[in-house]
């Protein structure tokens, strides 16, 4: 058996999104072709991403204006990851909130409260409308004594036009070193993520595939996890990257599209 025939045999597939399915707000070519293939061979799928801006009714939104109309239930964010922790740690605590609509909402649904004066976490996710304000307000809630939580640990996110943009853990680090406090990441590759996902996705780790195009989150937290690692060269790494790991995938593909027969 080819590793492209192992890869279509297995039962489920969880898939990174910014960068495998779409960059930015264009659709990347292959994309669509897989999605069809996925429900015409009645896979599991599960698009898994550590992006916490958007809730699942925004990202499936997103894609029905690019042409994909995939089901809420498909969708698994990092926003939604953090707030559930929160929730199991400390229900009904309160947070200082540093994001977008999809992570507020996150958090709102699980019960917790927004607090700018004495919360129980200062939370930070990816977001266009980091200030030095907001940051300098999460070091001083910080420093007495709110925990820092980041929803995912990705210093970088693809954008449109080949360019990269900060992400999560770019944007906390001004707050770890002024703190001296390190944060606790949800997202890929956190075994709380994974574990969630598969849970999801009503499928064993041995029986899946975990598709990405980012070596320290999508196949590192494909190997630690047990399943098939596929890495796509359509997002923010090269076979050049692979060889700054110490790991590497099972397979190493162009896009999303050589998977269908």
């Amino acid at each position: 058996m080819t590793d492209l025939e192992l890869i279509r045999s297995k039962k489920g597939f969880i898939c990174d999104m910014d960068g495998v399915i779409y960059h930015g707000n264009q659709l990347l070519p292959s994309a669509k072709l897989f999605v069809e293939w996925l429900q015409k061979e009645n896979k599991k799928f599960l698009f898994l991403t550590n992006s916490s801006e958007r809730s699942r009714t925004e990202l499936r939104q997103k894609l029905q204006r690019m042409g994909l109309d995939i089901p809420e239930e498909h969708f698994y964010t990092s926003a939604i990851a953090t707030a559930r922790f929160l929730a199991r740690q400390k229900p009904g605590c309160s947070v200082y909130c540093i994001g977008e609509a999809g992570l507020l909402n996150a958090i709102y649904e699980e019960g917790l409260t927004i607090n700018d004066v004495n919360p129980d976490y200062v939370v930070v996710g990816p977001t266009q409308n980091y200030s030095f304000a907001n940051m300098a307000k999460a070091v001083d809630l910080v420093r007495k004594g709110a925990k820092l939580i980041g929803t995912n640990p990705d210093t970088t996110a693809p954008a449109e036009g080949d360019r990269i943009i900060p992400d999560c853990k770019a944007l906390v680090a001004p707050i770890e070193v002024a703190t001296g406090k390190q944060a606790y990441y949800l997202g890929k590759p956190n075994p709380l993520m994974m574990r969630s996902g598969f849970h999801r996705l009503g499928c064993k780790s041995e029986d899946a595939v975990i598709i990405g195009d980012r070596m320290d989150t999508d196949i590192i937290a494909g190997i630690e996890s047990g399943a098939t690692t596929v890495l796509v060269l359509s997002g923010v790494s090269t076979r050049e990257t692979v060889e700054q790991f110490p790991y590497g995938p099972n397979i190493i593909l162009n896009d999303v599209g050589e998977i269908v027969e």
